[in-house]
């Protein structure tokens, strides 16, 4: 088949979506090399792009973000330059949300999860519109959309009436190169070159509302100063946004707090290995992947027993309730001292993660776009 793929999402440090794009479109093109794929990023390419832009795009795209219009217009751009190619194609696969104008006969969508609708206040205004605006007319257009898992299936049909039978459940995949348990050289690498302390809960994600790191961050300062001081905190990713309330907590418990913003993901494996455990009450989850990367990592997790977090991780989790601080730092607190209780959570956790995998995932997505190319 003449495959169109958007990659747009490979253009930007490789979050939740664009590490989703990246692992499959290089399994995809491995196992189903006999199909010819274009690659969209503004232009199309027969190039996987894994080089992140840098400088002067880096600082265009930030800017733009700043302006509201100016973002529309991008956006608007972004989404007509394929009228411009004549260039047609048997199917189109879409991995973020919203199908561009690409034309194609069959159109495959994944739909990551429907936080937009169901919480607005967690997302910026300018991408709150641009979903309300485009997101419900265009996915009628999908003749198949992939979730990654069961409890967003359900949303999908029972909350927003999307067809059954259009849906697939496909779990996402972990980089077993990236995430394993590692050598002590490795490790000890990235302890020195972030001047990590010796034990240290972890957690890893935007500062954004819906990963909860507000109430994580008071259930930690709630615990025993003593405990703290074994303990430290340690955060990485990007600062996200409506996360005010959350720099000034951290200012106020800096000395047990350390904030590393983002971290390349050559050295999340390394930093996963040193933790004495992962933290990740988030609220709302359409799968989950740092929960998924922790556990291959060989790093126990807490988690929310909510949305798709317990599909993930099963029985290898300590789970939280994400709406009560106190259960939250219940939850710190067992972990933190029950040191045999990690090593249990930490073999169950590799078994678990070694059941999802991108070439398993990427070859139930090429059986879907042959499905849909038959019908």
């Amino acid at each position: 088949m003449k495959i169109a793929i958007n990659a747009t999402p490979l253009l930007s440090p490789l979050t939740g979506v664009g590490n989703y794009t990246h692992q499959l479109v290089r399994e995809l093109a491995r196992l189903g090399p006999e199909n010819d794929y274009s690659y969209y990023y503004g232009f199309f390419s027969k190039r996987i792009f894994t080089v992140k832009p840098e400088g002067l795009l880096d600082g265009l795209k930030e800017f733009v973000k700043k302006i509201p219009v100016a973002g529309r217009a991008a956006r608007h751009v972004k989404n007509s330059l394929p009228l411009l190619s004549l260039r047609s194609f048997k199917l189109y696969f879409e991995p973020n949300f919203i199908p561009l104008k690409i034309r194609a006969q069959r159109r495959v969508v994944t739909v990551h999860d429907f936080s937009f609708k169901l919480h607005p206040q967690w997302h910026p205004k300018d991408r709150i519109e641009y979903f309300e605006k485009n997101f419900w007319k265009n996915i009628d257009s999908a003749d198949r959309i992939v979730v990654a898992s069961d409890f967003i299936k359900d949303e999908a049909v029972n909350r927003f009436g999307l067809p059954a039978e259009k849906i697939r459940t496909i779990p996402n995949g972990v980089n077993p190169e990236l995430f394993r348990p590692c050598a002590y050289s490795e490790a000890a690498a990235v302890r020195k070159k972030y001047s990590l302390p010796e034990n240290f809960i972890l957690f890893v994600g935007s500062m954004e509302p819906r990963k909860n790191l507000l109430n994580l961050l008071k259930a930690y300062a709630s615990l025993p100063a003593g405990l703290r001081r074994e303990f430290k905190f340690v955060l990485a990713g990007f600062k996200g946004w409506e996360n005010r309330e959350i720099m000034e907590l951290i200012g106020r418990v800096k000395e047990d707090v350390v904030y590393l913003g983002y971290i390349p993901e050559a050295e999340l494996g390394p930093l996963y290995n040193l933790a004495a455990f992962f933290a990740y009450p988030s609220y709302y989850e359409g799968f989950g992947f740092p929960a998924l990367e922790a556990m291959a990592s060989g790093c126990p997790v807490v988690v929310s027993r909510a949305a798709s977090l317990p599909e993930v991780c099963g029985d290898a989790a300590l789970y939280v309730n994400p709406l009560d601080i106190e259960s939250i730092a219940h939850g710190l607190r067992t972990a933190a001292e029950g040191e045999s209780l990690r090593k249990t959570m930490r073999a169950a956790g590799l078994e678990k993660a070694g059941q999802f995998s991108w070439e398993k995932s990427a070859r139930a997505h090429l059986e879907l776009f042959e499905e849909a190319a038959k019908q």
